[in-house]
């Protein structure tokens, strides 16, 4: 068997002995090194060019940002995070997937090495995944610091305004991992009367909100964090808080937002299953579902019961996708209609929106 070929990067010796031991711990993969700072990898990475490399944010002599930054404009591999689970450590790790990060670990604040023994199978399924990872290229801006302001996507010119098209209908995403990207990248491409969005990304409790308030900033459409009961309305995004189920409801001539605790679906909390089928059973032909970069099948059998209740539904090709393994599940369904590149989405969107709302016209 080829193993894996892992080098940890960590300034805490415990958290580098830990992982060391962790990887070791599995048949198909090897801890060939771990560094205590980014300078030392650089050396360790160019004379054992490891296959995955996990990297901790804050270090000494160097941010883990900014060799991230470094390494994948220069030797671009993957590299899972293990950063604190803290409002700037979700933040620096928002930023470490916009520079091309595979996926992240929250490293517990407290107990760290129970935390992290009880995080082993998570970090090596993780390590799994962006080993068979695409690797994306870097942003243009990929140098820019975490912290920065990023440059707001209001100020490019925006597509034509919707009007009344956005009324009724809802756009439902599904998303794991790479999904922070893909769906910042369809988001933008929507004006600001965009029919209301309402996404669950695979992410853990703490991150969510972070990641709804960056999106907010750059997005023409409102982005938030939905809440239980909310109305949801046109012009806005909501993101499935980590940890919690979302769902959508009727309320009347309305449309509402359900956040529930409730057991893993699909070993997911928040799952893209539990959207997609209320969606199915809510929304009808009035939703059209996006199945976005993930790895596995979570929301691939739901996606087909939104498609025979009448939604218009599209996966992010193989070849924009981090990880083909949501959208191709989809696809092996029959649960999709088109099978686009990632940049294909959002125009698709809004052009069948349009040709939608003439057929209607044509038939009063």
């Amino acid at each position: 068997m080829v193993k894996t070929r892992v080098l940890v990067v960590d300034d805490s010796a415990l958290v580098r002995s830990l992982l060391t031991e962790i990887i070791n711990r599995q048949p198909d993969m090897q801890c060939i090194g771990a560094a205590a700072d980014p300078l030392v990898a650089r050396e360790m990475i160019r004379e054992l060019d490891p296959d995955v490399i996990t990297l901790d944010v804050e270090m000494p002599r160097m941010d883990g940002i900014d060799f991230l930054a470094k390494l994948m404009r220069l030797r671009p591999m993957p590299v899972v995070m293990v950063s604190t689970l803290t409002d700037r450590g979700a933040d620096v790790t928002l930023r470490a997937l916009e520079l091309g990060a595979i996926d992240f670990v929250a490293k517990p604040k407290i107990g760290v090495a129970d935390g992290l023994r009880l995080l082993a199978d998570d970090i090596t399924a993780k390590v799994r995944i962006a080993a068979r990872a695409h690797i994306r290229k870097p942003p243009v801006n990929g140098l820019q610091r975490a912290g920065a302001p990023p440059s707001p996507a209001r100020s490019a010119a925006a597509p034509p305004a919707l009007g009344r098209l956005s009324t009724e209908k809802i756009v439902f995403i599904g998303a794991s991992t790479g999904g922070t990207e893909a769906t910042k990248e369809v988001l933008l491409g929507l004006p600001a009367d965009a029919p209301a969005v309402m996404i669950t990304q695979h992410m853990p409790p703490g991150f969510t909100r972070t990641y709804a308030a960056r999106l907010d900033s750059l997005c023409r459409i409102s982005v938030k964090e939905a809440t239980d009961g909310e109305r949801v309305l046109p012009g806005h995004a909501y993101i499935a808080p980590g940890g919690l189920h979302l769902s959508v409801e009727r309320s009347g001539a309305n449309y509402i937002a359900r956040v529930r605790d409730g057991e893993p679906v699909n070993r997911h909390k928040p799952s893209v299953e539990v959207l997609f089928l209320s969606a199915a059973r809510v929304v009808g032909p009035n939703a059209l579902g996006i199945m976005l970069t993930g790895m596995g099948a979570d929301g691939a059998t739901a996606m087909k019961t939104m498609r025979d209740a009448g939604s218009w539904n599209v996966a992010q090709d193989e070849a924009s996708c981090v990880v083909f393994g949501m959208p191709k599940e989809a696809i092996a369904a029959n649960a999709t209609h088109e099978v686009l590149p990632l940049g294909a989405i959002a125009p698709m969107l809004l052009e069948r929106l349009r040709s939608t709302s003439s057929l209607s016209t044509n038939r009063l």
